[in-house]
């Protein structure tokens, strides 16, 4: 008898930070959910950690990436130089002009799936406005079986206040994107609640 192929135990997580506008301001908070995750993944586990520019499809966006080393002491250096390099982004990151929030998915899904990870989760840190520069095409289909896309801190902005549907209606097109290429949405902005972004064992 012979087994039939088993899954890869291992975790992958790419965490998308939008900068436009205010939302630099934000990036403090966004700083707890990265620790969270580098106290949670270990040996074998990759996390990657990218900014939501003018133009998201590129490695040039990703701040930190790493596949967890098996030895204790590498693991726990890759994680000491995994924050110093986000703290230095938090410190120095200028305002972006776009958000290219479908471009960073897209390099995102790729990424994650080079890793081979079992288990693939999406991180976008956003008020989820997206604003692409003249001649940008993002009209595309994702591929997401096996996929968990969350929506972070997703703020309220100036013009929901005067009509809420306007924020209704970002949270609903980008769950529609997210679900017709087969992954699942998850909204939290409750960013105290850990337990909603724990991963599977």
């Amino acid at each position: 008898m012979s087994c039939g192929e088993q899954p890869d135990p291992y975790r992958g997580v790419y965490l998308l930070l939008d900068t436009s506008g205010t939302y630099t301001e934000e990036l403090k908070k966004a700083q707890q959910i990265i620790n969270y995750y580098l106290g949670t993944l270990t040996a074998g586990d990759s996390f990657a950690v990218a900014r939501i520019d003018s133009g998201s499809f590129s490695e040039k966006d990703i701040i930190a990436k790493v596949t967890f080393d098996g030895r204790p002491s590498q693991m726990n250096a890759q994680k000491r130089e995994f924050a110093l390099a986000i703290n230095e982004f938090v410190e120095s990151v200028e305002s972006a002009q776009y958000t290219d929030i479908s471009g960073g998915l897209l390099q995102a899904v790729e990424f994650l799936n080079e890793t081979g990870a079992g288990q693939k989760v999406v991180l976008i840190y956003s008020d989820l406005r997206e604003e692409l520069p003249e001649g940008y095409q993002r009209d595309f289909d994702y591929e997401l079986d096996g996929f968990q896309v969350y929506a972070l801190n997703v703020t309220k902005l100036r013009e929901d206040n005067v009509d809420p549907n306007l924020y209704m209606n970002r949270l609903t097109n980008w769950q529609q994107k997210v679900e017709s290429g087969g992954g699942e949405w998850i909204v939290v902005n409750d960013l105290d609640r850990t337990d909603a972004l724990a991963l599977e064992p």
